[in-house]
């Protein structure tokens, strides 16, 4: 166990450790008076690799150069381009490659799930997912009960934290489904809630939910890329994340789509179908008559969009190279590094005070630490602003922070405590 210290040799110490040192010189930084800002909001958009821009620029060039035959003739043909970040992609996840593919947003992608997955009859017509919910999630549901015409007030079933609590145990996620058990057709919860950055049991939920006959898919938007997933060995039915926070695709990027195995092979499930999700064989003839991909693929609507791709497989390039194993460890290590830095600074501060809300054992949270501000709250987001400090507000007062290990140091922490130690002075 690493014995902690708030000093420069420390910091520098665990730096020149660092297997994965050399992957920071591969991202490009904001600047602040001419130096790297201290980036601690790849939970909300990861930071551009520099070989970014070339792959984008081989399908510009691919193009110019090929016109519509770039399909079928450039580097890597545009037909089946979303086919080459499944293999990366399954792996991420806990997956086969059957049941991942790239397509939409996330936002989209949540829709077209439920259409498929959430089966209301007679008493069973209920969806379950966590209170306070991502804003996104709380408006795809609402919209999608009321596009069936059922009454959103009727049909969500919210799991509270206890009175005075920020978390909600995962034991009161697991005893309101038994409790409610044949009123649920689904459960759809953050699998890594966005604003306390807990991490929920997604095995064991995934197994309530099914004891009871419900389906049981998850959110990934802060998971994917940040926590070890295992979803097809968990027997998760549906999941979906986005790819522009921890892996670093760019701004509204594309999503990546989760459907087990059980039930991407179900051509007789129903689903809001597209050309790219008919068989691949008969595909161009043009006919009626729609015939899904046996995968998830069949669950596409349109070919892929190779200029978000692109941008993808340049971070998933170095995902690969870095291993997500080697990228875990460091994650655990900063993040309780981070913590230690705040705790150091709280107990030494007399009119100010910081309370981590995510929960303080590492195998219940990712990379990112919510921090209340007792007697600084938004002036103090701003003082970190203003100084070269890139963190994340939420309301009513709390501070995101997510040190990410592609790209984030010790030194970078270290940096962080002294500006923070100012502030508070």
């Amino acid at each position: 166990m690493v014995e902690f210290d708030f000093s420069a040799d420390f910091a520098k110490k665990m730096d020149s450790e660092d297997k994965l040192a050399r992957f920071r010189s591969q991202f490009l930084f904001p600047q602040h008076n001419n130096k790297n800002v201290l980036y601690y909001t790849g939970n909300s958009l990861g930071l551009q690799p520099k070989r970014t821009q070339d792959y984008l620029q081989q399908e510009l060039n691919d193009w110019g150069k090929y016109g519509v035959e770039g399909h079928f003739e450039a580097k890597n043909p545009w037909f089946s381009y979303h086919e080459i970040l499944t293999d990366q992609m399954a792996k991420l996840v806990g997956a086969t490659n059957k049941e991942v593919v790239a397509m939409n947003g996330l936002s989209v992608n949540l829709h077209l799930l439920l259409t498929t997955f959430f089966r209301p009859q007679g008493k069973r017509n209920k969806i379950l997912c966590e209170a306070k919910a991502f804003p996104s999630d709380q408006y795809v549901l609402e919209t999608h009960l009321k596009a069936r015409g059922l009454n959103p007030e009727d049909h969500i079933l919210e799991v509270w934290p206890n009175e005075g609590e920020v978390l909600i145990d995962d034991e009161k996620i697991i005893e309101t489904i038994k409790t409610h058990g044949d009123e649920i057709a689904c459960v759809m919860i953050g699998g890594v809630n966005y604003y306390s950055g807990q991490l929920f049991d997604m095995h064991k939920i995934t197994e309530a939910a099914h004891q009871v006959g419900a389906i049981c898919g998850f959110d990934l938007a802060h998971g994917a890329g940040n926590v070890e997933l295992k979803l097809h060995d968990w027997n998760v039915d549906f999941a979906a994340w986005c790819s522009y926070k921890y892996l670093n695709s760019g701004p509204g990027s594309v999503s990546g789509v989760f459907i087990h195995e059980k039930h991407s092979q179900n051509s007789e499930l129903p689903r809001l179908a597209g050309w790219w999700g008919h068989e691949k064989e008969n595909r161009f003839l043009m006919e009626k008559g729609f015939q899904p991909i046996k995968s998830a693929e069949g669950w596409q609507l349109n070919n892929a969009p190779v200029f978000i791709m692109a941008p993808f497989k340049a971070s998933l390039d170095i995902i690969s190279e870095a291993g997500f194993e080697n990228m875990v460890a460091k994650r655990k290590l900063l993040t309780n590094y981070l913590q230690f830095v705040i705790k150091e600074i709280s107990n030494h501060a007399t009119d100010v005070s910081f309370e981590i809300i995510t929960p303080k054992d590492e195998t219940k949270r990712g990379a990112q630490l919510s921090i209340y501000c007792h007697g600084k709250g938004k002036e103090l987001f701003d003082y970190l602003m203003k100084n070269g400090v890139i963190t994340d507000w939420r309301e009513p007062n709390v501070i995101r922070m997510a040190p990410v290990p592609l790209y984030n140091s010790f030194e970078d922490i270290y940096q962080f405590g002294k500006i923070l130690e100012r502030a508070i002075q």
